[in-house]
């Protein structure tokens, strides 16, 4: 054996060492996460007085953009509803059937008490005739004529009303008539709350044909045999008190008391109101009152400010890597980058003068190698209170190779022979 031949298995045998004590030392490190909180205040000198005394039993204030409710009383609180069911009624005709459609009266739909277009049984007219006649004057037996027209049985559009505001997010849900009647089946009594009422409204306002039925003022049809002509005037009465309304439904039964949402378009801000228990008979101007008030605390107390701020992203260890030029026993560190692109960095939140964002950055203290570049190995994730605002990837800036029985024995026969 020649000396050449004995200084290799020297260098072997060192090397075995070597990276074995690199993987013992490495199993014991710890792996955890570290979580940095960078405040991003929103810095304006708070006015908020809240929006006084509310007249509604309950009632909401909801950022259309976000979904997120600004302020409630008793928003959770079960209640019955009343014709603000009918935007939903509304909604599954759009989705479900043609403004052209011929929808034919039973005798179940022409006998609905109260508010009527007073249809008849055997009649024809098309749906978005019925649709205008259900969202501006809120005609009950025109609900039910849609709800048999699309469901087949009044009970088979409920389900299919129930399951509609299950998807749209409603938690406190459960309607028995397409017109808001007061009822009951053996899922409860009709009723929602004024979050759900909220998130229904929110929903109903993408669709431009709900938008254009529900902001027209006046509306005239006939019966598809022009027997019959009917004009109808919008029963909204904030389309005339305010500017920027975008939609909205009043409603009233015994059990109900006055009820009403509405969606409002306050310069940059789009707010969604929805009351229920606002008074009982002589107070029926209590929720155009509730619904200013509401808006005026919104608009006064809330404004739109980019949430981004840009976190401090530390170098993370990578051990058992090779660091660069193919060292052994150097330390080696990762950049990291954070995958949001400039858009994204400029969008806006609908902001309390006095709320806070918080920004959490979660990366591991250590990595082991291989790792790759524009491997994903942590979040920074922007919270408002405990609600998730938006989340992005934090990469690797660079690759690290794992060091191996094989890459030492490379190596020894590359620096050794070369």
């Amino acid at each position: 054996m020649n000396i050449r031949h004995m200084a290799v298995i020297s260098l072997f045998s060192a090397l075995t060492f070597f990276t074995h004590d690199i993987s013992v030392r490495a199993a014991g490190e710890n792996l955890g996460h570290v979580v940095q909180m960078i405040p991003a205040a929103v810095d304006m000198e708070s006015a908020d007085t809240g929006p006084g005394n509310l007249y509604s039993m309950s009632a909401v204030l909801m950022d259309a953009d976000s979904g997120r409710v600004l302020y409630e009383k008793s928003g959770e609180a079960a209640r019955p509803n009343a014709s603000t069911t009918k935007v939903l009624t509304c909604i599954l005709a759009l989705e479900n059937a043609s403004g052209d459609d011929y929808v034919t009266v039973s005798a179940n739909a022409a006998a609905q008490p109260d508010v009527q277009l007073n249809i008849k049984e055997g009649e024809q007219y098309y749906m978005e005739d019925l649709l205008y006649s259900l969202m501006l004057k809120s005609h009950n037996d025109s609900a039910v004529a849609i709800a048999e027209h699309i469901g087949g049985t009044v009970e088979h559009f409920a389900e299919m009303m129930n399951e509609k505001a299950k998807a749209i997010g409603c938690t406190n849900t459960h309607f028995v008539t397409p017109n808001g009647l007061d009822a009951a089946d053996s899922g409860g009594v009709h009723h929602t709350t004024a979050r759900d009422l909220a998130l229904i409204m929110r929903y109903a306002i993408k669709n431009e044909t709900f938008l254009r039925i529900t902001e027209t003022r006046d509306y005239s049809f006939t019966d598809l045999s022009k027997k019959r002509q009917f004009s109808i005037h919008n029963a909204n009465s904030l389309l005339d008190m305010m500017d920027g309304v975008l939609s909205g439904k009043t409603g009233f039964t015994g059990n109900a008391g006055y009820c009403y949402v509405c969606a409002v378009k306050v310069e940059d801000k789009t707010f969604i109101v929805a009351l229920l228990g606002c008074g009982w008979p002589n107070n029926k101007t209590y929720k155009w009152s509730d619904t200013k008030a509401l808006l005026k605390y919104g608009d006064e107390n809330f404004q739109y400010q980019t949430y981004w701020k840009e976190p401090h992203l530390s170098k993370v260890q990578v051990t058992d890597g090779v660091a660069g030029e193919g060292r052994l026993g150097e330390a080696v560190y990762l950049d990291c980058t954070c995958q949001a692109t400039e858009e994204e960095k400029q969008k806006k939140i609908l902001l309390k003068n006095d709320e806070q964002i918080e920004c959490r950055v979660s990366v591991p203290k250590t990595l082991k190698a291989p790792v790759k570049k524009g491997q994903s190995i942590g979040t920074i994730t922007y919270y408002l209170g405990s609600e998730r605002i938006a989340s992005y990837p934090v990469l690797t800036g660079q690759s690290v190779e794992k060091i191996s029985y094989q890459w030492c024995v490379n190596k020894v026969f590359h620096d050794f022979f070369h």
